[in-house]
């Protein structure tokens, strides 16, 4: 474990949130071989995006209840042009390279094995997965956002489909709600628009509710404009995750 720590940064917590950052990395490890398919670009920003999230999680918790309470978290330090940890196993490396098979291994068991923890002693476990879009690269025709929520249509929540009135009703519809109301464009967020949206990906399937149930996780892509460009624009939206999760999470901590 303590060698792969030089390719995967990560920390155990004592609530049941999990935060993982697959596309942030920028370490060339020399010794894998390049990805010759699939997006091969870093999130710019999402570490210390991230981190920021998760510092004010637990300052939020400890002002609040006078607890030192923190998430799981799990930073991929290598560049996505070696491994991507969103992909299936047989797409997220060149399959030659026996330390990007280790590195896969290792991310993706600390993920379930935090995941079956929580379970276990909290009834639930919630992960949220890190990326980053450009808004420039948005492709032409869609409504212009800065945060883009995957959920695979509410599977990754809930295993059953839910009745539309009660979509609103979960952190995926909160968060809606209040980035709307602040006026910071999200999607989805306007029905009658052509929306920019990205159902999530292998790490939200695969440790959501449709395959363990009672585990719900949530793809959240934020612009470069909140990542790198426009501090207060990030503070506003870190404070609004913030209390959104504290509020989700409040009745499940112990002591």
């Amino acid at each position: 474990m303590s060698e792969l720590r030089d390719f995967v940064e990560f920390e155990e917590g004592n609530i049941p949130l999990i935060i993982s950052v697959p596309h942030g990395g920028i370490l060339e490890c020399s010794s894998i071989p390049e990805r010759t398919k699939g997006v091969l670009g870093i999130d710019k920003g999402t570490f210390e995006f991230s981190k920021n999230l998760i510092e004010q999680i637990s300052l939020k918790f400890k002002a609040k209840t006078i607890l030192h309470k923190a998430p799981f978290y799990i930073f991929s330090k290598v560049r996505r042009s070696k491994i991507d940890l969103n992909r299936e196993k047989s797409e997220a490396y060149n399959q030659n390279s026996f330390l990007a098979r280790e590195i896969y291994k290792f991310y993706h068991t600390k993920i379930q094995e935090w995941v079956f923890n929580n379970l276990k002693r909290y009834g639930r476990s919630l992960m949220i997965d890190i990326h980053g879009f450009e808004k420039g690269r948005r492709p032409p025709g869609f409504r212009d956002v800065d945060v883009i929520l995957g959920t695979n249509n509410l599977e990754s929540f809930f295993p059953e489909p839910i009745p539309k009135k009660n979509w609103g009703k979960n952190l995926r519809g909160k968060l809606i709600q209040k980035f709307l109301q602040l006026d910071i464009p999200i999607a989805p967020g306007h029905p009658r628009r052509r929306e920019y949206v990205l159902s999530g990906g292998y790490i939200t399937r695969k440790y959501g509710a449709s395959h363990v149930p009672k585990s719900q996780t949530i793809q959240i892509e934020f612009s470069d404009r909140i990542r790198i460009d426009d501090k207060e624009l990030r503070e506003n939206v870190i404070r609004v995750i913030t209390d959104i999760l504290f509020k989700d999470l409040t009745h499940v901590y112990d002591y």
